[in-house]
Order: structure tokens, then sequence, then C-alpha cells
């Protein structure tokens, strides 16, 4: 049985329904990365998001929890334009990163996506060696240098915990790797134009719990250096592995704030209601 109320403990099951984490110190919200600002999104005449204003401050973790179909996906594919490959789609509101408004009309989308990395659900490495999966997007904007290639691919694998692992078989394909480490291949991938802001979709939701591990200490690992949204269905990771949380239901952003409060403490009942798993 379930409890909506943030005392309350199944007192025969031994059981609370709200995801343990472990105290911390309360976080100093650092300054806005990205600012969204009474933001709609229609898919046709679908309205998807509806009002939702946030600020995301820069080099901490924020997570985007939430029923499916809330939302979370697509405010996260707003921030680097993702969306703009589907048809019929519409933003109204506005969303800034750095104080610029990504749709405005000079903005070069390739540079948004270079300083807006992003790692998907399934891992989804080029049929490539490990060096040519890394050393693509530097290419791809200009860089052909091969000892500065070799530096960056070097560097990449390390901030993503993977270089031990693969340092001496650089030139094989990455499809031969686990699901565990081609996810931390796709990380280090992201990572290797030297972007700003990580965008990770449910980036374990595939994967054993060892590789879980592995990706949620590797984000631990890249806070304070990187502005990381992460999008995921696991409250418990939620928990674990953010600064700030943001509560998503039917296109809304119902509460925002810390983590350890919204967890602990939620100004909304709806929300309290979702995190003791009384729906959703």
């Amino acid at each position: 049985m379930n409890s909506t109320n943030v005392k309350a403990v199944n007192t025969m099951e031994g059981f609370s329904a709200r995801p343990r984490i472990e105290p911390r110190d309360e976080i100093k919200v650092g300054a806005t990365k990205i600012a969204i600002q009474d933001l709609d999104f229609y898919y046709g005449n679908t309205l998807a998001l509806k009002k939702v204003t946030m600020d995301i401050p820069e080099c901490q973790v924020t997570a985007l929890i939430g029923p499916s179909g809330c939302g979370k996906s697509t405010l996260l594919r707003i921030f680097n334009r993702m969306n703009d490959i589907i048809a019929g789609v519409r933003v109204e509101g506005s969303v800034k990163i750095d104080g610029r408004d990504i749709h405005d009309r000079g903005l070069l989308v390739d540079e948004l996506r270079k300083n807006v990395g992003m790692v998907f659900q399934k891992p989804n490495p080029f049929p490539k060696s490990i060096f040519e999966n890394i050393a693509f997007g530097p290419r791809i904007h200009g860089m052909n240098n091969k000892t500065e290639l070799r530096d960056i691919v070097e560097q990449s694998l390390k901030r993503a915990a993977l270089w031990e692992e693969v340092s001496d078989r650089l030139d094989t394909s990455a499809l031969s790797l686990s699901g565990g480490q081609q996810q931390r291949l796709c990380i280090a991938r992201a990572l290797a134009v030297g972007p700003d802001i990580l965008l990770m979709d449910e980036p374990t939701s595939a994967l054993d719990p060892r590789s879980t591990s592995r990706i949620e200490d590797l984000v631990d690992e890249l806070r304070g250096d990187y502005t990381i949204v992460i999008v995921t269905h696991n409250m418990q990771q939620a928990a674990r592995v953010s600064d700030m949380t943001g509560f998503m239901y039917e296109g809304e952003l119902i509460e925002f704030g810390p983590t350890n409060r919204l967890f602990l403490n939620p100004e909304k009942q709806q929300t309290e209601d979702y995190i003791t798993g009384r729906f959703g």
C-alpha cells in the first residue's frame, strides 16, 4: 500500500514508497545556464508543453522526472533543437542559453548542438572504430591535425572513464564493446567537441545494474565541469545523481527545486503523490 504522507510509513510491511536519498548539504544554486520562460510546444495542433518556466543552473545536475508521456524528453530535445526535424512543431515562449534565445534566426543550429551535447536512451555508436567514433565530431568542426585529434580522443575517453578499458584497441569496432561501454563511448563522443551542456535522455534504461552504477558515477565526476540535464523514470536515480529536480505531469512543470527538498518536503500535493507511488 502506498502512502501520500511525507512522514507515513506502512508499518505492516516496514516499507515507504518514498525514494531513499542520502543526506546532503543544501546546495548553492549557481548562475542560470538555461532559462525557460512561458514555454509552449506544439506537435501540430497538440499542445505538448504548457507554460513551462524554469532556470537550470550551470555546472550542476538537473533531473526531470514524471510519468511516461509527460513531456520530459520533449523538453530536453528543445534545448538543442532536436525537435526541429519533426514536421509541424511550433514553439512559443523563450529558451535562452547564456542569455541568448536559441530560436533567434541568427543562431546557427550546428553551433548550438556543438555546445549542447546529447546522449540517448539506447547506446548508438557509429559502425566505425572506437577512435573514429570520438574523432568524428572534431573532424566535422574542422579539426584535422592528427596529434590534436589523438589528444582529444584520449582526453574524451578519460573523461568518460573508458580510456583504461580501450586504450590498446582504439582501432577495433565500437560495436564490439559491451552496452555499458558503448554508452560511455557515446558520452565521450559528446564531450569530444567541447560542449558546456550535456543532455542525457534515460541514459541507463537499457543497461544492467553494474553499468548503470558506472554511468551514475561518471555523472557525479562530470558535475562541476558541465551543466547536465538528465531525464529519468527512475526516481531513486534522480535522488542519487541530481542537485535539482523538476517534476512534470501532462506537459506542465508541477514543481522544481533542490532535489533534497523536492523528495523530502515537496510543496505540491501532486508531487508528493507521485514520488510516494500513488500514481505514475
